[in-house]
């Protein structure tokens, strides 16, 4: 059959939609290209809910191909928390349950067997388990071939009240390890160079079983080979247990210096009301740490703007944190009112504050990302060559995750050169090779 699947969201999805690739690639299934949609014979969605528009869109998307006839498989997050609203667009859609993307191979052979038969329609499927399976030591079709995408966990211990990715992926579930080391040291062998850890919020690994993430970052520096480990997104409340551990951990040489931690508002009182068990001091001992240890630290960040009852003090606490502390990236996003969560029954803001403040933020964010890149040219020191770029340039990156391009070289990923960034782009720098 003609499959054509598309992704959203996060990267956890992105690495369960290169599983699934793989799986309709191995089982002799077209994989159409993206562009092609309108050649399907089956469409999967690797769906998301965090947004309100990208639920729209995914909605929309489904009932189109339900309309022209194709076989629809939705699978990611949508199906755990929004089923009606699915069924509502296609009432024929097929479900893979967030934890079952290892039995998408079934699903395919009966809608296959089907299509042997001249049978158009037909009962609705649906695959479930209650245990994630087949997200580590499986067969991908990696986006790109020079890196490793490994979720560590799946699910969250915590309630975050605007949050409906706790419905939808449920507990924490920590996987094993020694199946994780494996995962990435197969990876490694397969010629992968960076290694993204991602799962809903990696400092969370290991509340469950006991060895945490530091005691994880020690196992995965062990593993021989160039490669760099770009840890994901980590909260404020599950880094500061295990913080000083943790800044041990970064010290590998294969660790990327790159904090990304989300502290989503600078207010104490929408903190409180968006149930985020921390203050604003423990976030400063957590950036403080990892500053003193690492100069050259990346921080990344979310903010949550136009949450409910969100003052303009509010806002400008946020304004004024996000300037002291100057954040490399900041994540944006305004505040979108999810079903099933705490959150969905309170009293929202007028959009028209949400807008006005997001574009606020955004151009105040710009100006310290123009300052802090402008700060960096001539900056001489060693880069990872991480990747290909389109254009056959090579896209390096320095210990803290800054990304330099280098054109005009034979520079391959895996390998450490000494550069010197010589012009700042909007999202990324320009280098050249030095001599040692």
């Amino acid at each position: 059959m003609k499959v054509y699947l598309e992704s959203f969201g996060c990267s956890a999805s992105q690495a369960s939609a290169e599983i699934m690739k793989a799986s309709i690639e191995r089982l002799g299934h077209e994989l159409l290209s993206p562009g092609t949609a309108d050649q399907a014979e089956v469409y999967i969605c690797n769906s998301c809910t965090v947004k309100y528009t990208t639920e729209q869109k995914i909605l929309y998307k489904l009932r189109r191909m339900g309309e022209r006839g194709v076989q629809v498989i939705v699978s990611g997050c949508m199906p755990e928390v929004q089923l009606e609203d699915i069924l509502h667009a296609n009432p024929e859609a097929h479900i893979l349950g967030v934890n079952a993307i290892s039995r998408l191979g079934e699903l395919l052979s009966s809608l296959e067997q089907r299509k042997k038969e001249g049978l158009s329609g037909g009962t609705r499927l649906e695959l479930r388990t209650s245990e994630p399976l087949g997200f580590l030591n499986v067969p991908r079709e990696r986006y790109n071939p020079n890196i490793h995408i490994c979720q560590i966990s799946q699910g969250c211990n915590f309630a975050c009240s605007y949050c409906i990715v706790k419905h939808a992926r449920g507990k924490l579930h920590s996987f094993p390890p020694d199946e994780i080391v494996e995962d990435i040291r197969a990876a490694v062998a397969d010629g992968c160079k960076e290694i993204w850890l991602t799962s809903q919020d990696d400092s969370q690994y290991g509340m469950d079983t006991g060895v945490r993430l530091p005691e994880l970052l020690r196992m995965i520096s062990e593993i021989p080979g160039d490669f760099k480990v770009r840890i994901g997104m980590m909260n404020p409340f599950t880094v500061f247990p295990i913080l000083d551990d943790l800044v041990d951990a970064f010290e590998s040489d294969k660790v990327f210096k790159l904090l990304h931690l989300p502290i989503q508002s600078a207010s104490h009182s929408v903190l409180k009301r968006m149930n985020r068990s921390y203050k604003m001091d423990t976030v400063d001992t957590i950036i403080k740490k990892f500053r003193n240890r690492f100069e050259d630290l990346s921080l990344f960040t979310d903010i949550i703007v136009g949450f409910c009852d969100e003052t303009d003090e509010d806002f400008r606490e946020t304004v004024e944190w996000i300037q002291k502390y100057r954040p490399e990236k900041v994540n944006i996003s305004r505040y979108s009112p999810r079903p099933h969560t705490k959150a969905f029954s309170f009293r929202n803001l007028d959009s028209r504050i949400s807008v006005k403040r997001s574009h606020d933020l955004h151009k105040i964010c710009e100006q310290i990302k123009l300052e802090s890149k402008q700060a960096m040219v001539g900056w001489k020191g060693r880069v990872f060559v991480s990747k290909y770029t389109q254009t056959g340039d090579v896209l390096t990156r320095t210990d803290s995750y800054r990304p330099v391009v280098i054109g005009g070289s034979n520079l391959k990923p895996g390998q450490y050169v000494d550069v010197e960034i010589v012009a700042a782009k909007p999202g990324y720098f320009l280098g050249k090779l030095v001599d040692n």
